[in-house]
């Protein structure tokens, strides 16, 4: 048997044949192939290629966060590993972080990239040292899954979780015992703080969001119109809005910049799609406040432009549930990371 020919060159080319008036196929000469090549879409980011998948995690990848800087992306997934990797180069997965014991539901980086929060449906809070790789600090108080977590964006380490067992607890990361301790009444699916730290957002299976005061201690506001369970919360980059994903199919935006007049809810995004599931799928903003994303069951990534509503991404290319979207805090990349047990890292037009 002939052994196959050598290819030209390493470049592959899904090309057209071409005809001519009188039905014979046009040849393609070897400029034709560069004008093919370099017609391409540009080129938007640092990535070694437009597409990268990560794959390595043993479960459901329910989590992913961008470090501040953009050079590292963690996972976390129902294998209860956080998986750390580069963004740039070959994607290395360049360690792993141990020690919860059952799935990683949410992660966030400090306001560097030395340390990190996450909660496990091991009913704890872990605080990591990610330089040295090990775990600070293991908040216990908690006596039912820890579906949320949150970690201030400047200022002391302070953090917030939300569980099945109705409390939205305050923690610093110096200490060992809470700070402080609200009652939803109902499990709460997602927590997250305001701008400068005095408030904590939280929601859950009553289908509202709550507003609490740190120093007073009780809720100041609530935010009404999801029909059913919000399962992701996320601060806009300049603290004014707050946008939610939920189970009622839609992705809202609310003004939460204090004595505004009329409705909280500005804005109504349709498209992402929850199921049987009831897998709490997240929500992200781009680094300058015009775009989002969120989760969906029907295997898509969506995005949309936050000004005129209309949708800019729907991406294919995963065989499960994408459970949270990310954007790269400097460059025009989104990492997604779903129930196939893999992850995607691809940039998007600028």
């Amino acid at each position: 048997m002939e052994g196959k020919r050598p290819a030209e060159d390493s470049t592959a080319l899904v090309v057209k044949k071409q005809r001519a008036e009188d039905g014979s196929i046009v040849p393609i000469t070897a400029s034709d192939k560069t004008a093919l090549i370099v017609s391409g879409p540009p080129r938007t980011s640092s990535l070694t290629a437009p597409i990268m998948q990560l794959s390595g995690h043993k479960g459901e990848v329910y989590t992913t966060k961008f470090s501040p800087s953009g050079q590292h992306l963690a996972t976390g997934s129902f294998d209860k590993e956080i998986f750390l990797w580069n963004v740039y180069g070959d994607c290395e997965n360049y360690a792993v972080l141990k020690g919860h014991s059952s799935a990683v539901l949410e992660l966030h980086w400090a306001n560097d990239d030395s340390n990190m929060v996450s909660c496990s449906a091991d009913r704890t809070v872990a605080y990591w040292d990610v330089d040295a790789g090990r775990r600070v600090r293991k908040f216990t108080e908690h006596t039912s899954f820890v579906n949320s977590c949150g970690i201030a964006r400047r200022g002391p380490p302070l953090l917030c979780s939300g569980s099945d067992d109705n409390f939205v607890k305050l923690w610093d990361a110096r200490v060992k015992a809470s700070q402080n301790t609200f009652d939803a009444k109902y499990p709460v699916t997602t927590v997250c703080f305001n701008d400068n730290t005095s408030q904590i957002f939280s929601s859950g299976i009553d289908n509202e969001i709550k507003v609490w005061d740190m120093v007073k201690g009780q809720v100041v506001m609530k935010l009404q119109g999801h029909e059913d369970t919000p399962t992701g919360l996320r601060l806009s980059p300049d603290g004014s809005f707050l946008l939610s994903n939920a189970m009622d199919n839609t992705v809202r935006i609310w003004d939460i910049r204090p004595f505004v007049k009329g409705p909280r809810c500005i804005k109504i995004f349709q498209g992402v799609q929850h199921n049987f599931e009831k897998t709490l799928l997240r929500c992200s903003w781009s680094p300058d406040g015009t775009k989002i994303s969120a989760g969906s069951a029907d295997r898509f990534v969506y995005v949309w432009d936050v000004a005129s509503r209309r949708m800019l991404y729907k991406l294919p290319g995963h065989r499960g549930t994408v459970n949270e979207v990310d954007f790269h805090p400097k460059e025009p990349i989104i990492a997604s990371a779903s129930s196939d047990r893999t992850v995607f890292v691809g940039e998007i037009a600028l």
